[in-house]
């Protein structure tokens, strides 16, 4: 797996807002199947790129991870319960 960074303030949005815990986005990473794709969202861009993707974590909870790439480490952005809408483009795109 690539090294995970989440700033402090990340993680305290994971924990209360989305309810996700750290070993979970590490499941999603290590569990992907397919490409990251691009956030091509006007008010998303970053620089570098910020890419994301839906995958599993062990217990079969379907998270979209949101991270940019910075010196070979994912510096995670954001990670929530993938809606249907995130799944199929990821299942059509990203797979």
């Amino acid at each position: 797996m690539l090294p995970l960074i989440i700033s402090a303030s990340v993680l305290t949005k994971l924990r209360d807002k989305h309810h996700v815990e750290r070993r979970e986005v590490e499941q999603a990473f290590e569990n992907k199947c397919g490409s990251y794709l691009i956030d091509g969202r006007e008010d998303h861009q970053t620089d570098p790129a910020t890419l994301w993707f839906v995958a599993p974590t062990n217990k079969g909870r379907q998270l979209k991870v949101i991270f940019i790439f910075i010196d070979g480490n994912a510096h995670l952005k954001s990670a929530y319960t993938a809606d249907a809408d995130a799944i199929s483009i990821y299942d059509e795109v990203g797979k």
